[in-house]
């Protein structure tokens, strides 16, 4: 095929984002179309962080829309000198890389550093209309798919100021256009935390409800709300703010953390109110002035008995709060803005972190010591049990005498191959033993239920047999030893029956992953397996339905094209009532199978949802399940 100038293309305007939209909200699916509600709202909330505003409200409409309100100075209307014929606004919905973001003259902290947000909103978006508030008038420009509908429109006068930007996700760009209410619900609180004194409004047509957030006392108001009094250690969080960060005074540091009784706590680090999922430079900062602090106060009062030592878990372990900084050019590691790099950031975090806690730990010596004797009984847990968990890795096809023994394994070491496939019970095990290729898949059959590890304190954890045998089978180690490059196989697959039986099993199955062995589900190499509920025979044709709606769905095609067609519908009870063939065919061949990665898309809300449903809090649970009830009620199994 030859290869020339005619075969060079050049796209105009935004027609890049819409050829290519991975490359700017990372693809189509339903956390890249909740971006952009997060590009508006970092917009709006940028305003605030410069003093600008205060107050922001987003609207889900009926009709699938999203509109986000500030009122703070309204995007620029007048011309640009190097575009005399198009206004600010146009250029900054219509144009990559324009902004106020750039230089520190219009924001000294911004989420958004790039100038592409709210263009790139533009061009994923069926329609859009930004009215802006400023300059005595309000003003109207309409754009579709990101281009310009219209002129900008100057309509009546006003005294107010603002900007409110209206958009429909393009259903030619994203499969799913509508928004999950939930998880803008989470949004919007998260922003309200994270800029104190900011009201945030969530307006719901669709239920007709209307949601406010205000925090006064920023990320500590959200800490109290956060973590109930009875799991606390001592009743009152460890806060600060510094309004003059860094050298040049332009930074903000925020934070609120509190002990807990729990084995693991929940610690939320923002930069510019992104969350930094996997820390970064803050975190680091953060960790070694709580440690230090710790360890020179009960040194100083001689809190720590003679061959004991405070270990970093033994302090920071049960830690539950938020780190929130604000700084004029964040460096983030990747795209993704999942770790702060800023040389420099985590000893400034730690010395001025380091001084409030000496002061806050001496001022209070007997709220102090009660901290201290927390952590020193868990330095005495620590001591007590085991100090590794086995680790296992295979050298040789038959290196097995050390695994779990209901644990079939593969005979390929090529661990990029190979599968383990986790079921329930020997029976299914049984029959997913006989339906696996032998050469890449394993199995590991599990008894019943296993331990919740969202309740379960740490000697429970160790003692349980079915968590031993997980540990051991994927060797890679648990908690904070855990290493993903050591795990036995390419993926994990979670294969549990398709009924509520089953759905509770994966539920326990995934909690115990997100909190032991993360990094595997953000390397992508945990999934769900998807076996039919139903199967469907007509005609000597057997088809398979994975729930009620593909079952319905399926006879109804049929008896469309045969009115008269007999159809048998047989629904199977479990993994161990299918044969091999069916088994195989159906959910374990690659080449037939269906399977669900397992994906965090909000660490945040993820974090929220382990802990109320899966929690110790009976009544978090309950009120989970009645806010989620709407989206269950046509997948009850009665």
């Amino acid at each position: 095929m030859s290869y020339n100038a005619s075969q060079i293309e050049v796209l105009e305007g935004l027609e890049g984002v819409r050829r290519r939209p991975g490359m700017y909200i990372g693809g189509t699916d339903e956390q890249a179309l909740h971006h952009l509600v997060v590009e508006l709202l970092d917009n709006a909330t940028d305003e605030a962080s410069s003093g600008h505003a205060n107050r922001v409200q987003v609207t889900l409409r009926k009709d699938g829309a999203v509109a986000v309100w500030d009122n703070g100075r309204g995007i620029p209307v007048d011309p640009l000198p190097r575009y005399p014929d198009k206004s600010a606004l146009e250029v900054i919905m219509t144009t990559l890389h324009a902004g106020g973001k750039f230089h520190d003259k219009a924001y000294e902290t911004a989420g958004g550093l790039n100038g592409v947000g709210v263009s790139v909103v533009n061009a994923l978006a069926a329609w859009t209309e930004v009215v802006v508030e400023r300059d005595g008038f309000r003003w109207r420009q309409r754009f579709a798919r990101g281009c310009a509908g219209g002129p900008l429109e100057r309509l009546e006068p006003t005294r107010r100021h603002g900007t409110l930007v209206t958009f429909q996700p393009d259903g030619e760009i994203f499969p799913v256009t509508r928004f999950d209410p939930e998880r803008v619900l989470e949004m919007c609180r998260a922003k309200a935390y994270l800029n104190r004194g900011l009201t945030v409004v969530l307006r719901d047509e669709e239920r007709d409800a209307e949601h406010l957030f205000l925090y006064p006392d920023g990320v500590r108001d959200f800490v109290r709300e956060m973590v109930p009094n009875d799991l606390r250690v001592i009743p009152e969080p460890f806060s600060g703010l510094v309004e003059r960060f860094g050298e040049d005074g332009r930074g903000r540091l925020e934070w609120a953390m509190v002990w807990t009784t729990e084995e693991k706590g929940r610690t939320l680090f923002y930069c510019n109110t992104i969350p930094t999922q996997d820390g970064g430079v803050h975190e680091t900062g953060l960790r070694a002035a709580l440690l230090k602090g710790m360890r020179e106060f009960a040194e100083a009062r001689n809190l720590v008995p003679k061959g004991m030592d405070l270990a970093p878990e033994d302090v920071l372990d049960g830690l539950s709060g938020v780190l929130s900084l604000f700084i004029p050019n964040p460096e983030f590691a990747g795209q993704t803005k999942d770790r702060l790099t800023n040389a420099g950031v985590a000893r400034r975090v730690e010395a001025i972190v380091k001084d409030n806690l000496d002061h806050w730990l001496h001022g209070a010596p007997e709220r102090a010591s009660r901290l201290v004797e927390h952590a020193l009984e868990r330095t005495r847990e620590r001591l007590n049990r085991k100090k590794n968990l086995t680790r296992v890795t295979r050298k040789t096809a038959t290196t097995r005498l050390t695994l779990p023994g209901k644990l079939t394994d593969c005979i390929s070491s090529d661990t990029g191959a190979t599968e383990l496939f986790i079921v329930e019970g020997d029976s299914a095990g049984g029959s997913a033993k006989q339906a696996r290729d032998r050469n890449i898949q394993a199995v590991l059959p599990l008894r019943g239920k296993i331990l919740n590890v969202e309740q379960a304190n740490l000697e429970k954890f160790e003692a349980n047999a079915e968590i031993k045998n997980l540990i051991t089978a994927i060797g890679a180690g648990c908690g904070k030893s855990f290493d993903v490059e050591k795990v036995r196989y390419g993926r994990v697959v979670i294969m549990t029956d398709a009924d509520v039986d089953g759905a509770h099993i994966a539920s326990l199955l995934l909690t115990f992953f997100y909190r032991y062995m993360a990094p595997l589900i953000y390397a992508g190499r945990l999934y769900l397996a998807q076996p039919p509920l139903y199967r469907v025979v007509t005609g000597g044709e057997t088809r398979y339905a994975l729930n009620d709606a593909a079952k319905e769905a399926m006879v109804a095609a049929i008896l469309k094209r045969k009115a008269n067609a007999k159809v048998e519908i047989s629904r199977f009870k479990g993994l161990g009532e299918m044969d091999p063939p069916q088994l195989r065919e159906t959910t374990m061949s690659p080449a037939s199978r269906h399977l669900l990665k397992v994906v965090v898309d909000d660490p945040v809300s993820t974090d929220d949802t382990f802990d109320r449903l899966m929690g110790k809090r009976p009544a978090e649970r309950f009120r989970f399940i009645q806010e989620k009830a709407h989206f269950a009620k046509d997948h009850l199994d009665i």
